[in-house]
């Protein structure tokens, strides 16, 4: 596939769905890691001095463009992580489409803690209840995408993430 082409996952082709699957997964970890950072994507056309137009990181983001191997590395540079926090782990796609457990942080639970990863996952959390219209909610569940970045930011496998949030006291009690 040329490099930053829009992904059509719309093929019969078992390649392109693939493709289309990674790039996918690709730009759900670019939003994640771009959200720990604080930005929003205009922040980051900002700081990249326009080298990243906003609406093209939202279409590497949503999976509807796959970035070249350069631009990638220009993006990690920007974001200070190393290129391989941008790549998927080693297993197949279909293995992200497992049922995981419900995850529901409380953001009561979640404003008493200090520190790190607390005052990270507080940003994104807060920025999830944004993007939701959702901001006098007390407990936020989590979609699969946002499982994948509160993994990165509380140090913690997916698969591992429900036992990590709960040993961290910030899921609902039942």
């Amino acid at each position: 596939m040329p490099a930053d082409e829009p992904v059509d996952g719309s093929t019969n082709d078992p390649l392109d769905e693939a493709s289309a699957a990674y790039s996918a997964q690709v730009g759900d970890r670019m939003r994640a890691i771009r959200r720990q950072r604080g930005y929003s994507l205009h922040d980051a056309e900002r700081v990249s001095g326009d080298e990243f137009k906003a609406s093209v990181l939202g279409a590497y983001e949503r999976g509807e463009r796959a970035i070249s191997v350069p631009r990638l590395e220009r993006l990690a540079r920007l974001y200070q992580v190393p290129v391989e926090q941008f790549l998927p782990a080693g297993r197949p796609a279909a293995a992200d489409r497992r049922p995981s457990p419900a995850l529901v942080i409380d953001t009561s639970h979640l404003a008493r803690r200090v520190g790190e990863p607390f005052e990270t996952l507080a940003r994104f959390v807060r920025s999830i209840q944004i993007e939701r219209s959702e901001v006098a909610s007390r407990l936020v569940r989590l979609r699969a995408d946002d499982a994948r970045a509160v993994a990165a930011i509380v140090d913690s496998p997916v698969e591992q993430v429900a036992e990590r949030l709960q040993a961290l006291d910030i899921m609902p009690r039942d």
